[in-house]
């Protein structure tokens, strides 16, 4: 769990450290840049949520699996 929490927030960190340098270096004007990142911040949430369901259903599946009456 601490593995992934890290993770996330490296990645976290790392937009937020990409999206000061695209504001300093970006060639577009400011209502276009805006646009851009409101919509790279959106689809990047929108894997964070994937990613998140996707665990969330991998450790009910090996819940689920400890949790069964085991055969001998």
């Amino acid at each position: 769990m601490r593995r992934m929490f890290g993770f996330l927030m490296g990645i976290f960190v790392g937009g937020l450290v990409g999206a000061v340098v695209a504001l300093l270096l970006a060639p577009e004007s400011g209502e276009t840049l805006r646009g851009q990142l409101r919509e790279r911040g959106q689809n990047f949430l929108n894997d964070i949520r994937h990613s998140a369901d996707a665990r969330r259903i991998e450790l009910r599946r090996r819940l689920d699996t400890l949790r069964a009456p085991r055969e001998f």
